[in-house]
């Protein structure tokens, strides 16, 4: 697990301060940057990338059903001469010693696809959509940076106060979940508030340097269930087999 740097313990009267770690803005900076990557890619196959390609199939079929029948046609009719000339003039393949032009080697010479796809409009307006998508998952990332910027998780002598500025006694819980602790730096905390309520808190370690620190604090004064990934004991058939003399 990768863990925030954390600070030396301090004494139970002293508040523990837990910003917002370097790693979980590198993190959430990562993803609004892929985000937006994919989201240009996107606007480009939607504006160019997409369009480019269902031209070049269009030309294919064009060059399939219009251009080869004009070949059969003219050769039929004894116009070989003159189809060439204007083929030529065109840039058009001719064929080689009187054969078929192919489309094969005519895209090859062009650096084109062999077999373009035509796209449907609705192919391509998809590509607008998910460009937007990300551009939005881009910009929701970036708002949540912006808002946990100024986000502390606090821990006092007998209490503890959330991101979320919701104050917690240590005495009010009943329950800590560590099974996640080991691999991803969480716990869960329910507790009952004043009214009797049952609710659950996050202390989340990745995202708040040194709230490993609000735990030890927690679980020092706590008598009530404690949740942990217990590993699982060998069983008889995977021990190692013993040799009898």
């Amino acid at each position: 697990m990768e863990t925030a740097p954390t600070s030396s313990a301090l004494p139970a009267s002293e508040p523990i301060l837990c910003h917002v770690t370097p790693w979980y803005y590198r993190r959430m900076g990562m993803l609004a940057g892929l985000c937006l990557i994919f989201g240009l890619v996107f606007l480009y196959d939607g504006l160019w990338g997409y369009p480019k390609v269902v031209a070049l199939a269009q030309k294919k079929e064009w060059f399939m059903k219009e251009f080869l029948p004009s070949f059969e046609a003219a050769k039929k009719e004894g116009r070989m001469a003159q189809w060439m000339a204007d083929a030529e003039a065109k840039g058009l393949p001719t064929g080689v010693d009187g054969d078929v032009p192919r489309w094969k080697s005519y895209a090859a010479k062009n650096g084109w696809e062999e077999d373009p796809k035509l796209f449907s409009d609705r192919e391509i307006a998809e590509q607008f959509y998910f460009a937007y998508g990300c551009f939005a998952g881009a910009l929701i990332t970036v708002i949540l940076i912006l808002l946990n910027r100024g986000k502390v998780l606090r821990g006092e002598a007998d209490h503890w106060v959330t991101p979320e500025r919701v104050q917690i006694r240590y005495a009010d819980v009943f329950r800590v979940d560590k099974r996640k602790w080991e691999h991803k730096g969480l716990a869960y905390a329910s507790y009952r508030t004043s009214s009797g309520a049952e609710k659950s808190a996050v202390i989340d370690d990745l995202k708040y340097g040194g709230a490993d620190q609000i735990l030890e604090r927690l679980l020092a004064s706590f008598s009530g269930e404690l949740i942990e990934k217990v590993s699982e004991p060998e069983s008889a058939e995977s021990a190692p087999a013993t040799l009898e003399k």
